[in-house]
């Protein structure tokens, strides 16, 4: 299936949001990161490096793409920080990249506290409960962002929501 130029432009502005949530979800909620990762994912878009075959919904392969892109940069930043490491004779990195969570998504006390508990969550489980509470996916559309079967999915979803709700009991303990 080919998309032309326009139509693409005009589907990337209409699901831009919720790309821009995603990309912060997959970036550890680092605003510039996630900016960059989804800048840098809309350029493969437009340039052609990412096709859409029509293999799934749009959005799922929107997803995808930006998934895959913040894991790239994960890895070039990975490799580019140990080879510093190795130039600088083993001393330790001086940056300090800590995400402000609070400052982007604090809205009220409860929504600080469930991003707290979400961020303790194991990665996939986290990514599965992002795609699916915040973004409306159905487990077997998530599972295609992520590239997992369905029953991993199904598992992960199970075991994030359980997991949550024990952690979210103990937060409000008195």
């Amino acid at each position: 299936m080919s998309t032309k130029p326009h139509d693409l432009s005009g589907a990337l502005e209409r699901h831009h949001a919720d790309c821009f949530g995603w990309a912060l979800t997959c970036c550890g909620r680092d605003r510039m990161e996630a900016e960059d990762v989804l800048q840098a994912s809309y350029l493969k878009i437009l340039e052609g490096r990412a096709r859409f075959h029509g293999r799934s919904a749009f959005r799922t392969w929107l997803f995808g793409v930006i998934r895959r892109t913040a894991a790239e940069r994960r890895r070039r930043d990975a490799v580019h920080r140990l080879l510093l490491l190795r130039w600088f004779d083993g001393r330790p990195d001086s940056r300090n990249a800590t995400p402000d969570a609070e400052e982007l998504l604090a809205r009220s006390q409860s929504s600080t506290r469930l991003l707290r508990v979400l961020d303790t969550l194991p990665g996939r489980q986290r990514e599965l409960l992002h795609l699916v509470f915040y973004q409306d996916m159905s487990i077997r559309e998530a599972s295609q962002v992520l590239g997992i079967s369905v029953g991993a999915a199904r598992t992960h979803y199970g075991r994030g929501k359980k997991r949550l709700r024990e952690m979210l009991a103990e937060a409000y303990e008195p």
